[in-house]
């Protein structure tokens, strides 16, 4: 008995029952076809394939009008009908193959962004950092004595010394004579 349909059965997102295929699937290596496909767009996208393309149109055209004037008939006579089906048949391959190659540049580039975001967050954490370390050294800089401040220290105490030398020199030792020379 079949069950009724219900709105949870018609939903795109909701999966339905897996169909058997009996035809058999290809067995390609998914990254192997993608090379391929990267280095065929890369090869159409030159100035030497657009040379070389145009040398076989230009080589075809005139082959098939000179048998048809020497002979009165051509392998491809002159709509070239045979020409425009290769054409054709060149242009059906090439756009899969270019939406792929870009696809997967577009995935590289995805990749390649998502790490220089990863690596400027680190770098800007890193100079937050440093930021706060040389913010709190000029902190302890403030309160540390610097050199200029240690001289003058130092100088202030030499001279309060050689006054005292200066004192003690004029003041004569208790018990000695004044006015008395030795």
């Amino acid at each position: 008995m079949a069950r009724p349909r219900t709105h949870v059965d018609e939903r795109l997102d909701t999966p339905g029952l897996r169909r058997r295929s009996f035809l058999p699937k290809p067995k390609a290596d998914p990254d192997r076809f993608g090379r391929f496909a990267e280095a065929f767009a890369r090869s159409m996208g030159t100035a030497t394939f657009l040379f070389w393309m145009t040398l076989f149109i230009a080589i075809w055209i005139a082959f098939n009008i000179v048998l048809a004037r020497v002979h009165g008939t051509a392998p491809d006579p002159w709509p070239m009908m045979f020409l425009t089906l290769l054409l054709s048949l060149q242009a059906s391959y090439a756009s899969p193959l270019i939406l792929l190659a870009t696809n997967r540049q577009e995935a590289r580039d995805r990749i390649a962004m998502e790490n220089d975001r990863k690596q400027a967050a680190q770098s800007r954490a890193d100079m937050d950092f440093l930021a706060r370390e040389i913010a709190n050294l000029r902190t302890r800089m403030g309160e540390m004595a610097t050199r200029d401040f240690i001289r003058s220290e130092l100088r202030s105490m030499l001279e309060e010394l050689d006054q005292r030398e200066a004192e003690t020199a004029a003041v004569p030792p208790p018990g000695a004579k004044v006015g008395q020379r030795d």
